[in-house]
């Protein structure tokens, strides 16, 4: 459970960061099985590596059928621009193999009249598709109220101390998600990850041109520890 003033934190992080930057706008969504081989291709490398490696699928292949039935070295010299090759490209395949054994065609719209949770739980069963991969299939995809946590997430709430110390990326989807309010998982996600891209930095992070500086407990500590210089 978390505390109400943790949640008011919350809230306060959401507004900042909409007067800031506004409601964000992801690309368009794709439909739910490329959103999911897109995010398996996007796991440890950036967008636009992603995006190369998924228009290349496409047109190497016509559709996801038959990159299900490629051989797989072909799928690996298709989505090559995404980094780990070897690793994907069977991955994206034995999962494309699983969901036609299970369900007798190539789709995931099912997902979209399962309860959350089960639908949840079955994205998780496949390897290669851990909590953040899940979560944003469900949010994108089908508009579901998950709360994905990539790098930047994960690093900037830790920071903030929206998140507890040594809390996991995994452990805080749940955390987050109690946290903020299922209407703002969208946007709260979106902007946490531009904050982290363009401000709240891994290495030197603009502390001095923060929005959120004013409430950010690592900033409270690293002037404190400056202030004592």
């Amino acid at each position: 459970m978390v505390n109400a003033e943790l949640k008011r934190k919350a809230e306060r992080v959401l507004r900042t960061l909409l007067k800031t930057y506004g409601q964000p706008v992801w690309r368009k969504p794709l439909p739910p099985l490329d959103e999911l081989v897109s995010t398996i291709l996007s796991q440890n490398t950036n967008d636009s590596n992603r995006d190369r490696a998924f228009d290349a699928l496409c047109s190497a292949f016509v559709d996801l059928d038959a990159v299900r039935d490629a051989p797989t070295e072909a799928v690996i010299a298709a989505i090559r621009p995404a980094g780990l090759a070897n690793q994907k490209g069977p991955r994206i395949q034995q999962v494309l193999r699983q969901i036609t054994a299970e369900r007798g065609e190539l789709s995931l719209h099912f997902l979209g009249e399962l309860p959350m949770e089960e639908a949840r739980r079955w994205l998780l069963r496949f390897k290669g598709v851990g909590p953040k991969t899940a979560a944003i299939v469900l949010l994108f995809a089908f508009r579901r109220p998950a709360f994905p946590v990539d790098t930047h997430v994960h690093r900037v709430t830790g920071r903030l101390g929206l998140c507890p110390h040594r809390m996991s990326a995994a452990g805080a989807h749940p955390h987050l998600e109690a946290l903020f309010q299922q209407q703002h998982y969208y946007a709260a996600h979106l902007n946490l990850i531009r904050l982290g891209r363009e401000t709240c930095r891994a290495r030197r992070p603009r502390c001095t041109q923060c929005v959120l500086r004013s409430f950010c407990d690592y900033w409270k500590v690293s002037r404190a520890a400056v202030m004592d210089t």
